[in-house]
């Protein structure tokens, strides 16, 4: 039975025979383009980004190193190479709403350029009106308006004081414009005249003077509408003088940006605000040096011209194809952009200026690479990005209506159309919940490109794999790999795999291995890489994060951990589990006691019944009292108790990679025959009694062999694992050696039939065509001393149902 169980010499490690390789190392090969063994995904992602129907955005899911990343940018890269470039964008002032800015696309380039065209184009209308302003053919036409006006307002003037003087009264200009005054003796009454006046004659003045109104009123509105009709003629002059000059720059501005309608009604909005606002264009020296506030005049002055700035939204002069943004701070304003403000004399402002753009209008016509955590931990960052997708268009919105805060008045910019595919990096557990809580998201987020965590080892992927070697050799400038470093990264990513048959894909964890020898090979002073260097930088890994397995050995060598190496012993066994700190974790042996007794309180968890055990540990507890019915209580109910604990154990157990051995120890409990100590289990069992896999098996053979190293090896020693887990294998040099020399075992089972005769050295035994165990064998015991314990129970009971009567 033992040598049938025994794991050949060929199966413990997956070699890579090096003399398959064609190159001597991998200067001789082509660099790679692309990324390995991940064809589901990659073809996922090739298929969302070429798909342009809405909602076919991509959640790229899978472990961190896989190479999600780097793969993602690689590919938009490649899509966007083949794509035109988005448009410009600008925001200008919007002359119907001020506090709504248009928002323009225009080619690509032309934003920067209409910057610049605008900026002269108002610097030469100011300088062109100013001299059509100052020109001599303007003064004599306005002087003419200006004479015609004076005249005709004098006569109309003379014309009133005909009247009011039939009521002892004058029109007089003053400050304040035309205002009746009374008469005495062909003269203007002074204050000492209004002094002298008696109630009686003021009366009679103050009639006169309602009477001159009643009647006057007339004259002065002819008066007024000779004044408007004055005021019509010179803005009239004004428009018919500025005309010519404002429409050749704006139709010249038309002819250079006429991209869209929106851009040519802009310009046409743009002309009439000139003309309507041209008195700003003209300069009046004498006003402006006879007032005291100048400084304040010309501030107000150059602040109406910002109406005329153009913000530089999006430029894409300097873009040679569509963009590829990563945005690693998704906050909501980075994402969606903000409209800013400055401090002026203490006084927070904004204008269509300050609005700044986010990470969609970068983007926009390109593709956006988002992590998926750093989305959903920014508030508002991930509800403001799916708005954008349903709407198909970018809000610039403040936070602060939507907290319920107080605010000022703000600006709302005009939305901008979105065109462009979100990749949202993610774990599979992100992608689920997000699927499973969110009824926007399986909308949105139409493609899921799976990344694996390994991949086949075939002849393809190991090429590649020298290739993915070679080309981190030429682009972080690190010494080529001899093939045989090359063999022996392949044989160290089986091991990240933990599978014979496969290749790890976390590349990150392979580059940090090529890094690292490089480094060592430096050391070395090594022209190329050799697997030395290899075995040393993996050795100095380990040496770095190990303290705390040094710590645990040293227990075990100092006999403070309790654990039998040799010998055998009733209802004990040494069980296997794997722990470890950060990115580090090795095997750790614990000793496994069982201890029955008759009763009827089943299968005692201490663990469980301690509260330090997990729920898959508990359901692995629980089958073994579904074998132990299923196998010894089809006829009459086991009248048993037991309890299985792991000794010294305090930091809590979970899993079920112990269950099969836990039911070992209970049969050598029962039965009272010894288990060999110097063989350690791991392993799972249902409840028919059949081994499962588990996983970390490297780690637990490695871990118990270092344990019976350190103790002392006998020959004997050994390791007995799952059938499944011997694909799994990818063990140590150490260990493969020992067992080679015949000091160290490896025994693969499958079923607890087989397991307790390798640990007991007696046979599990089988049913004859009675339904008997043959005698002395394990099932046989066990079979014989329950049914002892039964009838005992069934005598009791009846016994105390007579003594109740």
């Amino acid at each position: 039975m033992i040598k049938e169980v025994k794991v050949p010499m060929n199966r413990l490690k997956n070699k890579c025979d090096v003399n398959c390789f064609k190159f001597h190392s991998t200067a001789d090969l082509k660099p790679l383009q692309g990324i390995i063994g991940q064809e589901r995904a990659s073809n996922a992602l090739d298929f969302g980004l070429s798909v342009k129907k809405k909602g076919y955005n991509i959640f790229v899911s899978g472990q961190s190193g896989t190479g999600r990343n780097s793969y993602v940018k690689l590919i938009t890269d490649d899509k966007a190479s083949k794509k035109n470039i988005p448009d410009d964008w600008v925001y200008v002032y919007n002359f119907k709403n001020p506090h709504s800015p248009l928002a323009l696309n225009l080619k690509p380039g032309q934003g920067k350029k209409l910057v610049k065209d605008m900026e002269n184009s108002i610097k030469n209308l100011k300088k062109e009106i100013e001299n059509a302003f100052t020109s001599k053919e303007y003064e004599n036409m306005k002087n003419a308006l200006i004479q015609r006006y004076q005249s005709a307002s004098e006569n109309m003037i003379k014309e009133l004081n005909e009247v009011a003087e039939k009521y002892d009264f004058r029109f007089a200009r003053t400050d304040k414009g035309l205002v009746s005054m009374p008469l005495k003796e062909g003269r203007h009454m002074n204050e000492e005249d209004y002094t002298k006046l008696s109630p009686e004659e003021f009366d009679e003045l103050r009639e006169k003077s309602s009477k001159l109104n009643l009647e006057s009123v007339e004259v002065f509105n002819k008066l007024r509408e000779l004044e408007e009709n004055y005021r019509e003629e010179i803005k009239k002059l004004d428009v018919e003088t500025s005309i010519s000059v404002v429409d050749f720059h704006i139709e010249k501005l038309k002819e250079n940006f006429n991209y869209n309608d929106k851009s040519i009604e802009y310009f046409d909005m743009l002309k009439e605000d000139i003309i309507e606002h041209i008195d700003k264009f003209k300069k009046d020296k004498d006003s402006v040096s006879n007032n005291p506030f100048a400084m304040f005049q010309i501030k107000s002055s150059e602040a109406f011209f910002d109406r005329y700035n153009v913000n530089l939204f999006i430029d894409n002069s300097e873009k040679k194809c569509a963009p590829v943004i990563v945005e690693s701070n998704p906050t909501y304003y980075n994402l969606v952009g903000s409209v800013e403000y400055k401090n002026e004399m203490g006084v927070m402002k904004t204008d269509f200026t300050q609005i700044k753009p986010g990470a969609l209008h970068e983007a926009n016509g390109g593709y956006l690479v988002l992590q998926a955590k750093d989305v959903l931990s920014n508030p508002f960052a991930w509800n403001a990005l799916k708005r954008a997708l349903v709407t198909d268009e970018i809000n610039i919105e403040g936070l602060g209506k939507q907290l319920g805060y107080v605010v000022t008045t703000t600006l709302k910019p005009q939305p901008i159309p979105l065109d462009l595919k979100i990749i949202l990096i993610g774990d599979p557990y992100i992608y689920y919940m997000l699927y499973t809580y969110d009824e926007q998201f399986k909308k949105l987020f139409k493609i899921m490109a799976d990344f694996d965590i390994e991949m086949s080892r075939d002849e393809e992927n190991i090429l590649k794999m020298a290739r993915f070697i070679a080309t981190h050799c030429e682009k972080e400038n690190i010494k080529h790999f001899h093939r045989d470093a090359v063999g022996r990264v392949i044989e160290y990513s089986s091991r990240l795999a933990s599978n014979q048959m496969k290749l790890s894909s976390r590349f990150n964890q392979i580059v940090e291995l090529l890094y690292e020898a490089d480094s060592w090979a430096e050391v070395d002073g090594s022209n190329i890489i050799e697997v030395k260097h290899i075995e040393k930088a993996i050795e100095e890994k380990v040496f770095r994060n190990n303290k705390y397995e040094e710590k645990v050995l040293e227990m075990f060598e100092y006999g403070d951990y309790l654990l039998d190496v040799d010998g055998e012993k009733i209802g004990e066994i040494n069980g296997l589990a794997v722990t470890g700190t950060g990115e580090y974790k090795f095997g750790k042996p614990s000793k496994i006691t069982a201890s029955t007794y008759r009763g009827k309180a089943g299968i005692i968890n201490i663990e469980r019944e301690a509260k330090t055990s997990g729920k898959i540990h508990d359901k692995g507890v629980m089958i073994i009292s579904g074998y132990l019915g299923y196998k010894y209580a089809q006829e009459k109910p086991l009248a048993l108790s037991a309890s299985i604990v792991f000794e010294q154990l305090y930091s809590g157990v979970d899993g079920d990679s112990a269950s099969s051995t836990e039911l070992y120890a209970i049969l050598s409990s029962i039965s009272k025959v010894p288990i060999r100590q110097y063989i350690a289990v791991t392993g799972s069992v249902n409840q028919r009694g059949e081994i499962q896999p588990i996983g970390g098996v490297n780690e637990k053979i490695e871990g118990f062999f270092k344990v019976c190293k350190l103790k002392g090896l006998t020959g004997k020693q050994g390791v007995m694992i799952p059938h499944q887990n011997v694909k799994n294998l990818m063990l140590k040099d150490e260990v493969i050696e020992a067992v080679k020399k015949g000091e160290f075992h490896i025994y693969s089972v499958k079923t607890i039939d087989e397991g307790i005769e390798i640990l007991t050295g007696v046979p599990a035994g089988e049913k004859d065509e009675n339904g008997k165990y043959p005698k002395g064998t394990i099932h046989y015991i066990v079979t014989d001393i329950l049914e002892k314990l039964a009838e005992k129970a069934e005598k009791e009971k009846s016994k105390d149902n007579k003594e109740e009567k």
